[in-house]
């Protein structure tokens, strides 16, 4: 390539483009080793359908005894579960990837910044996202005969909740990593959990004690599984309540980008990125 030629590659590393390629180059970075590893690509529909099979086979049994159940409830219910779910551990186990390949040091010392790292990993993410939610939904089709699309258009604003509180929690969890070490890692699995009975996925919220509800009413996910079980239900989409939850995202989001940046400027400060490459 002539000299001009390399020269019109070339974009002010502060510009927009030069940004774009730089998270471009993490996706793909991403997408390359997930093609090269059948266990990721296996991994991204294995628990999916195991847990939609196995409640949606105990729905149906319920069903079957008389018990006064809604199938597609309880089966909107894990669908969008999943949502939430896979996005905070997409992107969380995306960073403990580079700690358990001894390379997060290399990807803070590239012309990388924090910010368009993070935004490669939540991209990425929504390509697995995606990727699994669509068999879920077609294997929930095809098994019970659900539809997710019933929920109508109500399904974007809902996921849209779930996706950004998912991510505010990765990155929850990965500021837990960066501040107190690998041994701090098993947030990253488990701290969507915590807000699983909080957040009535699989009942109304109305039935924990006031103390829970309380906390629940502060949760964005409460309102999307809350707002599911009124829409599959013949009521209008709440979009009053999905407002409330969007301005709680805000808050997360930001709470969770103002941590992963203090305890990353500390990580940095006492020399810990190295040690994640020992």
């Amino acid at each position: 390539m002539s000299v001009d030629g390399a020269a019109s590659l070339a974009y002010p590393p502060l510009s927009m483009a030069a940004r774009r390629r730089r998270v471009g180059g993490v996706v793909v970075r991403d997408l390359a080793a997930l093609r090269r590893s059948p266990i990721r690509v296996f991994e991204i529909v294995f628990w999916p359908v195991i847990e939609l099979v196995v409640w949606g086979y105990l729905t149906l049994f319920l069903q079957a005894q008389k018990v006064p159940f809604v199938v597609s409830m309880l089966l909107g219910a894990i669908l969008l579960w999943q949502v939430l779910h896979r996005a905070a551990n997409e992107v969380a186990i995306g960073f403990l990837e580079e700690i358990w390949s001894r390379n997060l040091l290399n990807v803070h010392v590239t012309p990388v910044t924090p910010a368009e790292y993070m935004t490669g990993l939540v991209l990425f993410s929504l390509t697995k996202i995606a990727a699994g939610i669509t068999f879920m939904a077609l294997l929930a089709y095809a098994l019970y005969g659900f539809g997710l699309f019933t929920i109508g258009i109500g399904l974007v604003p809902f996921m849209a909740v779930l996706m950004v509180m998912g991510w505010s929690l990765a990155f929850v969890a990965i500021s837990c990593v960066l501040r107190f070490g690998e041994g701090a890692q098993v947030i990253a699995w488990s701290l969507v959990f915590v807000f699983q009975p909080l957040a009535g996925v699989f009942y109304p919220v109305s039935v924990l004690p006031e103390v829970l509800q309380a906390i629940a009413a502060v949760i964005p996910a409460t309102y999307v599984f809350e707002g599911m079980r009124t829409v599959l239900d013949g009521g209008a989409i709440p979009w009053g309540s999905l407002a409330a939850a969007g301005l709680l995202d805000v808050a997360y989001v930001a709470l969770a980008l103002w941590l992963y940046g203090l305890t990353l400027r500390h990580a940095r400060t006492k020399g810990r990125l190295s040690r994640f490459g020992e």
